[in-house]
């Protein structure tokens, strides 16, 4: 039986610090994020800042989601 995506993720955050660090940076992005989208005017520079957020979350989203791959493609996390 293969292992469900969130518990992977659990695995990871607990076994790999590089997964943790992506996880961290990911959420502090989405908080800075959350703050810019709450401001009552967006300026020209928050509209240009909330693309490079949104640009960096999706790199760190991609990375994570390449860790979970590999995880599920290495052997000996198969189950049959």
């Amino acid at each position: 039986m293969m292992m469900k995506e969130e518990e992977i993720k659990e695995h990871l955050m607990s076994a790999s610090p590089e997964f943790r660090r992506l996880v961290e940076e990911h959420k502090l992005y989405e908080g800075q994020l959350h703050e810019l989208n709450n401001r009552h005017h967006m300026t020209e520079q928050d509209h240009v800042e909330e693309i490079r957020l949104k640009k960096k979350k999706l790199q760190l989203k991609d990375q994570m989601n390449s860790m979970i791959q590999k995880f599920r493609s290495e052997p000996s996390h198969q189950h049959t």
